[in-house]
């Protein structure tokens, strides 16, 4: 799958750059990172998702309904995006009790809570914590120069301290339904958190598992923390899958990310074995993979797990 020498690394670069090129081309000018209204889907009896649209920025939001409260995933970027969420939410739930939780601590993922009444109780584990206090308001000053709307949308965004904050695992009841949050990182980020809706048989997996894309690696992640990541959602039996931007997918896409993750590792290792440097060996896996799937939508993810593959390998 990965078998390429020098020369054709270099041709499938060009050829990448000009897939690239064409691709932008055809999607046009960047979406505007709003949550769209309108469009929510029931996932099963309890769950909901409000799709991202593959716009930038934008994640796909979960709601999970129970008889007694409300859990949102994700909320989005900023206060204007939690709005729109906060809407959808009352379509499908009359609970005024509301729970907010985040795969990850990125600023689409979480400062969307801003909207939300400070009845509503964040629940989140002290990695994230952790991950937003060094580095949240950094990123919210990136993201903000990406666009003027990104910039108002941003404009009075910040962090909300957890009401609940749990190490690794937590259950949450919402009457009828039971939410499982388990931290698996680090993968994309120290602390990405899947949520399985045990009675829906529906995971929210974040960047972790996703369909047809690829996020980067933290640069504390391991291939050993990413198979081990997969394992342990693989061992929830999800029927569906809810990958934080891009389509819905069934539950085996788990395998297919376990499959791409196994041949960069096996393929780092022989290129290693060469007597490669680490930065040739990364670029070579992304852009052979690249070169095979031009579709794919932020691919480039591929460079910095084949990186962590490169640091493990003997």
């Amino acid at each position: 799958m990965y078998r390429r020498n020098a020369a054709q690394v270099l041709v499938l670069v060009a050829c990448s750059l000009v897939a690239s090129v064409a691709l932008a081309q055809q999607r046009g000018p960047v979406a505007d990172p709003l949550v769209k209204e309108g469009v929510t889907v029931k996932l099963g009896d309890h769950t909901y998702a409000i799709p991202d649209g593959n716009v930038g920025l934008v994640p796909n939001v979960g709601i999970v309904v129970g008889s007694r409260a409300t859990l949102v995933i994700d909320p989005g970027l900023g206060r204007r995006n939690g709005e729109a969420v906060l809407r959808e939410v009352a379509k499908v739930s009359r609970n005024t009790e509301i729970y907010i939780a985040s795969t990850h601590f990125h600023a689409e993922h979480t400062t969307g809570y801003l909207a939300f009444p400070e009845s509503a109780k964040y629940v989140n584990s002290t990695t994230q914590e952790a991950e937003f206090a060094a580095g949240g308001a950094q990123q919210i000053q990136a993201f903000s120069g990406r666009s003027p709307m990104t910039a108002e949308i941003l404009k009075d965004a910040t962090g909300r301290k957890a009401d609940i904050t749990f190490d690794r695992e937590y259950s949450l009841d919402l009457g009828g339904v039971r939410v499982r949050f388990l931290v698996v990182g680090p993968t994309h980020t120290r602390g990405d958190t899947g949520f399985f809706v045990e009675e829906d048989g529906v995971l929210f997996s974040g960047d972790v598992v996703m369909n047809n894309s690829f996020l980067a690696a933290n640069q504390a992640s391991s291939m050993k923390a990413w198979l081990a990541a997969f394992d342990a959602f693989e061992a929830m039996r999800p029927r569906t899958i809810v990958p934080a931007h891009g389509a819905v997918g069934a539950g085996a896409i788990i395998a297919t990310n376990r499959s791409i993750m196994q041949g960069v590792q096996a393929r780092v290792r022989a290129l290693k074995a060469q007597g490669q440097t680490a930065d040739a060996v990364a670029m070579a896996v992304q852009m052979e993979f690249l070169a095979q799937h031009p579709d794919w939508p932020r691919a480039n993810g591929l460079a910095a797990a084949a990186r962590s593959a490169f640091a493990e390998a003997p």
